[in-house]
């Protein structure tokens, strides 16, 4: 009984940290994708020696963020 008691009174906390968890996951793949889409038009123009690092950074980026 003291268990769903405490359950349904931390029920709010849980759920706000779940949504902030969401969002940053959320902004993180956004971050890094757009860091992929730099990085490989980099890579394909003159500076290729930035374009695949800026790439290498968005794509760990993404995968921390689907993980």
């Amino acid at each position: 009984m003291l268990g769903v008691i405490w359950s349904i009174l931390t029920l709010p906390f849980r759920m706000l940290g779940w949504t902030l968890d969401f969002l940053s996951r959320l902004t993180g793949l956004g971050l890094g994708f757009s860091l992929m889409v730099v990085g490989v038009a980099l890579g394909a123009g003159p500076s290729m020696a930035l374009g695949i690092p800026v790439f290498v950074i968005g794509l760990i980026l993404t995968l921390r963020s689907l993980g």
